[in-house]
C-alpha cells in the first residue's frame, strides 16, 4: 500500500500515513485522514480499503490512489 492522496468513490480526498497490524489479530490496518474537516485519524482494514465496490451500477475502487504528496 503506497502512502499519499486516496480519492474515495463518493469524491472526498484521503491521505494514507501508512499501513499498521492489529495487536491481538494481526489484522493489517489502513491508517489515514480525511484532507477536509477536523482531519482526524482513522483507520480501516486493509481488506476493505482496498476492494471494489458498486456505485451507480458500475464496480469502482473504494480507494483510487491519485499521488503522492
Amino acid at each position: 500500500m503506497k502512502a499519499g492522496r486516496y480519492r474515495h468513490f463518493k469524491g472526498g480526498e484521503y491521505r494514507v500515513e501508512g499501513v499498521a497490524r492489529h495487536s491481538e489479530t494481526g489484522e493489517e490496518l489502513v491508517v489515514y485522514r480525511p484532507l477536509y474537516g477536523d482531519r482526524g485519524l482513522w483507520v480501516r482494514p486493509l481488506s476493505m480499503f482496498q476492494e471494489s465496490v458498486r456505485h451507480e451500477g458500475r464496480l469502482q475502487l473504494r480507494f483510487a490512489y491519485i499521488g503522492a504528496e
